[in-house]
């Protein structure tokens, strides 16, 4: 894991084979599309046009409203562990949401999970992605594409005018989940198979003083709030306690010592 770790914060993403057993995978997969169906049932629109050229990209919301399997992702040792090697211990499920990738589908804007909800300069890693593949990634299914030491753009003029020359396919199996820093610039593949979907679900969990995509205090129902462990409690931001700690908050007279009388500030 201390391999990995070190890979995630030089490079800005890591692939972890199979935390997911195949048979685990394939499970997820069927719940997921359940929950599409539960989520089309309820109103919700599984094709936005705001992230997605066309239909056959399926987008999923609120998993953690719609099904309880998709509780444990959120709270998974490994993606928990991998996001706080470059968090730090406290920080935030600011969106839970699949993309399901269907024969014929196009590619989304290119873009950093930071870049779209912080303003730049984006100089520190303030985000984290974590993604679960329930089916195989491959470049011709639709996989995430990446580009390699974009984690160092800082601001929208440093993307350059042939970025889509630089993209290169996060391929992984059914099973295994890809961690990526917040600054890593990427987007979704097209998907030019015939018959095969891609289907991934992203954990995106955020630094605990920014403000989360989705407002889970007011998203999910009051009854299930209070069925939360205090583990997800803290993730969805539902504690008590709003504010976050940084510095050096010694009292006033334990770091600004009084001189003794007669004794310069500059010493004796």
């Amino acid at each position: 894991m201390e391999e990995a770790k070190a890979h995630l914060k030089e490079h800005g993403w890591v692939k972890i084979p199979s935390v997911l057993t195949k048979d685990d995978a394939a499970h997820a997969l069927d719940r997921l599309w359940k929950a599409k169906e539960t989520s089309e049932a309820s109103g919700e629109e599984t094709f936005q046009p705001i992230l997605d050229p066309d239909a056959s990209n399926v987008r999923v919301f609120y998993l953690r409203e719609l099904d309880p399997f998709f509780r444990d992702m959120l709270t998974h040792p490994t993606g928990i562990e991998l996001t706080k090697s470059v968090l730090g211990e406290r920080f935030l499920v600011s969106n839970f949401s699949a993309n399901i990738a269907g024969p014929g589908s196009k590619s989304m804007a290119l873009h950093s999970d930071q870049s779209i909800v912080l303003p730049e300069p984006w100089l520190n890693i303030w985000a984290v992605n974590v993604i679960w593949c329930h089916t195989r990634m491959t470049k011709e299914n639709g996989a995430t594409l990446y580009i390699p030491g974009s984690t160092k753009w800082t601001c929208w003029k440093d993307v350059p005018a042939n970025a889509p020359e630089l993209l290169v396919p996060f391929e992984a199996e059914a099973g295994d989940i890809v961690v990526l820093d917040g600054r890593l610039w990427h987007t979704s593949g097209s998907n030019i198979t015939k018959d095969e979907d891609r289907a991934i679900l992203f954990a995106y969990y955020s630094a605990p003083y920014m403000r989360q995509l989705i407002n889970w205090t007011a998203k999910l129902p009051k009854d299930l709030q209070e069925t939360l462990s205090p583990e997800l409690k803290e993730l969805f931001g539902l504690s008590h306690i709003g504010y976050v700690v940084y510095g050096d908050l010694r009292y006033m007279a334990d770091k600004y010592h009084k001189k003794p009388d007669g004794e310069s500030a500059g010493g004796t």
